[in-house]
């Protein structure tokens, strides 16, 4: 346990459908980690772009995908998170991993989605929330589209400690997510890292990034920007646990159940 967790994520362009390339290019930018961390975050579909061509991109558990994150995670020691198209059965899911450096993992299936882009069409939804353990801090890993529904990402009693987004959220949009990651952060009293690509993908959408790391005041530790950069905060667990037992906003918070 530790009242202290380094979290670090990659804002980058993607290579669009391009599995190869983008495992290629993300390993190459961990390499060039020079701090130490305890958790490394990547965006949304990081192998492949936001693309709805799911049978030509999805992968089995355990294949390509999976076995590059185990990679990843024994070698650094950390805790890596990030999406990819995964076929299950006859369905296809955008699949977040939490990959730790023992190689056991646990994941979470996106919840809602983005029907705008057809991904409802294309894609199955997840209908539970997962909240991972790791170094004595607990964590709910969420995907994109997600962060527009308060009640799935609602804490009730603290029962976690960092929210984490990742996305792929286009350039039009983005000051609603630089707005609702700090507006998550305030109504769960929570850190949130919410991590995003960069560039143009095959569909022509822009994306401009702002990846950020927000306090539980609302308050950016890692400010949003616009480029192509890797970024290490550190979280501290004291001031966050006093400042709740301060401001104890929960215990009047509407007890409630999500009825699928």
């Amino acid at each position: 346990m530790s009242n202290r967790l380094s979290v670090g994520f990659i804002q980058s362009e993607l290579y669009w459908e391009n599995t190869e390339a983008n495992l290629a290019m993300f390993e190459e930018k961990i390499w060039q980690i020079d701090q130490e961390l305890d958790i490394i975050v990547l965006p949304e579909m990081f192998t492949t772009g936001f693309s709805m061509d799911a049978p030509k991109l999805a992968e089995p558990m355990n294949s390509k995908t999976f076995r590059w994150m185990k990679q990843m995670a024994a070698q650094t020691r950390c805790l890596v998170l990030g999406s990819y198209i995964i076929k299950e059965g006859t369905v296809y899911r955008n699949r977040l991993f939490c990959v730790y450096p023992d190689g056991t993992h646990q994941y979470y299936d996106k919840r809602h989605l983005f029907s705008l882009a057809g991904e409802d069409k294309k894609y199955t939804a997840g209908d539970k929330r997962l909240i991972v353990e790791w170094k004595g801090w607990k964590i709910l890993p969420l995907i994109c589209y997600d962060l527009r529904f308060p009640v799935w990402s609602r804490s009730q009693n603290y029962e976690y400690d960092l929210l984490v987004y990742i996305a792929n959220w286009p350039t039009p949009r983005v000051d609603a997510w630089d707005t609702l990651l700090q507006a998550r952060a305030i109504e769960n009293q929570s850190y949130v890292l919410g991590v995003n690509r960069i560039g143009e993908d095959g569909y022509g959408t822009q994306y401009n990034g702002h990846s950020a790391i927000v306090d539980y005041l609302g308050n950016h530790m890692a400010a949003p920007s616009e480029k192509d950069y890797f970024t290490v905060k550190t979280l501290e667990k004291e001031p966050l646990n006093a400042f709740r037992e301060k401001y104890n906003f929960q215990l009047e918070a509407d007890q409630f159940k999500i009825i699928d």
